[in-house]
């Protein structure tokens, strides 16, 4: 695709505002909740199932969706993955029912899973080693723009119209990238179908959907919980039997021998430990700005700014520093800055006030930047041209697993620790337990029994639960480091990819 020369960062712009949209989700929806509560009567149950519903169709329809891009063409499974996501955004925000709504949430998430593989495929079919990292650190940065967008946007709009418009903001954005896509992005798919693998389909789905209901369900239910357990143990031994068919089949969905190459295992869980550690930043520093510092939900984002402000500059200088110090440098030093930084984050007090938390997050954002687009580039660089929607999704469901499960175990330790160091002497016993729930909970008991004592336990407890939370990130932190130092390969611009003769090149071309 070297012909299409500078319509290839155009294309990169669209691709941009394509994941643009699946970001702002990611962050919306927890804000909108006790005001959708109300108004459609939703029960915890059902609030539960406005999360739960799309996470699990995302995951369920990765792999799938990657197979759809490498048969019938990436560019036609992103458009039509736009307008599901852009269709089942406005039926979000128009529901009228808590069962409506929950429906809604399962089709955006395969609009989801339909989006993401494929914007990850078309990257390394679309550059060389050279010019790759960039456009990898451009999609990254805008994905990660769009978390703090997003609660500052829907905090605006939350305070001025109804639950619904937060929503809203993905049918726009949509609509762009829809016309951005159709206009510059060509066209690429393996040159030959393979047969239809309709058993390592299946089983990769029920596996992921499985495992991932499991891990979200242990963070709320406990790791012991018999829903749990049962549903862990069968997404585990249908994703071994999903292994078992794609050695025994003629036609594998997946080419298992991507996992003998280093650059792929190492790229893959560096991501892994990236999604894990951003868990620790993205949901209990808002929780900290809200019930410590006091502010709103729009304030919250912009307090998040700092660490976009790293990132930005991070992906921006991170391809030069990779190219200077070699991959392993530059991964490690990554590393080992979001883990100092994370570390730091963790001597925050009651009384630090944001100018602690702008210094880390900042510093964190700096070290991801660093790292992220090589972690990247060393996964999607080592897939084959005919093979890189199922490559990138495998890449993407793992990383979201992994996600899933920082999570659900950073979570635990949060809420863990939290309601081991509340004092609930002189609590009612009819209020202890929402007190327990959350730092939210705990305040608002505090204010209905008219004890500021309780509520310096509250803001206390939580804070020190956030600080236990911050340095586990930490020392995954450190893991990073080392798994960059050992694995990674010193040299991860020498792809197994290569400039693809696509659909359109010759019309492009002409």
């Amino acid at each position: 695709m070297k012909e299409l020369g500078a319509r290839r960062w155009w294309a990169v712009a669209a691709l941009v505002l394509a994941s643009m949209a699946v970001g702002f989700d990611v962050t919306i929806l927890s804000l909108a909740l006790p005001a959708m509560a109300e108004d459609l009567g939703a029960n915890n149950a059902e609030l539960q199932w406005f999360v739960t519903s799309y996470t699990l169709v995302f995951a369920a329809g990765m792999i799938p969706a990657g197979m759809l891009g490498d048969r019938f063409g990436r560019k036609k499974v992103l458009l039509v993955a736009l307008v599901i996501f852009g269709i089942s955004s406005l039926a979000c925000a128009y529901a009228t029912s808590s069962g409506v709504f929950i429906g809604a949430r399962a089709v955006l998430g395969l609009g989801g899973a339909l989006i993401m593989p494929t914007i990850l495929a078309l990257l390394p079919v679309m550059f060389d080693d050279e010019e790759r990292p960039k456009a990898i650190g451009a999609v990254a940065g805008a994905a990660m723009l769009a978390y703090p967008l997003g609660p500052i946007l829907g905090g605006y709009l939350l305070n001025h119209f109804w639950w619904g418009s937060v929503f809203l903001i993905n049918v726009p954005v949509v609509i762009v990238a829809y016309l951005a896509v159709s206009a510059w992005l060509p066209e690429s798919k393996a040159k030959e179908a393979k047969p239809f693998d309709l058993g390592g389909l299946l089983l990769s789905s029920l596996g992921l959907t499985a495992l991932t209901y499991g891990v979200i369900r242990g963070g709320d239910a406990g790791w012991t919980d018999a829903t749990t357990l049962a549903s862990m143990v069968a997404g585990l031994v249908a994703l071994v039997a999903f292994v078992m068919w794609e050695k025994r089949t003629l036609d594998p969905l997946v080419d298992l021998s991507l996992f003998k190459s280093a650059r792929f295992n190492s790229g893959t869980m560096l991501g892994t430990v990236i999604n894990f550690t951003m868990f620790g930043v993205l949901f209990t520093m808002p929780q900290y700005y809200q019930a410590i510092l006091g502010t709103d939900a729009m304030g919250s984002g912009f307090r998040l700014l700092p660490m976009v402000g790293g990132l930005l500059v991070g992906v921006t200088v991170a391809n030069k520093v990779a190219k200077a110090l070699g991959p392993k440098t530059s991964v490690g030093i990554g590393f080992a800055l979001l883990g100092a930084a994370l570390f730091y984050g963790g001597t925050t007090d009651v009384g630090s006030g944001t100018g602690l938390a702008a210094a880390w997050t900042a510093a964190y954002g700096l070290g991801l930047g660093l790292a992220l687009p090589t972690v990247m580039d060393a996964a999607l660089g080592a897939l084959s041209d005919d093979s890189a929607g199922v490559g990138a999704a495998v890449n993407q469901s793992i990383r979201t697993v992994g996600g899933s499960f920082g999570a659900a175990i950073l979570g635990s330790i949060l809420n863990s620790n939290y309601r081991g160091d509340l004092d609930l002497g002189g609590v009612p016993a009819a209020a202890q337990e929402a007190a327990k729930d959350s730092v939210f909970g705990g305040l608002a008991v505090a204010r209905s029994i008219s004890s500021s004592s309780f509520a310096d336990s509250v803001r206390n407890s939580f804070v020190s639960a956030l600080d236990i939370v911050l340095v586990v990130s930490g020392f995954l932190g450190l893991l990073g480091v080392l798994i960059a130092v050992v694995w990674l390969p010193r040299e991860v611009g020498q792809s197994t990819a290569k400039a693809p003769e696509s659909e359109h090149d010759a019309a492009d071309a002409a």
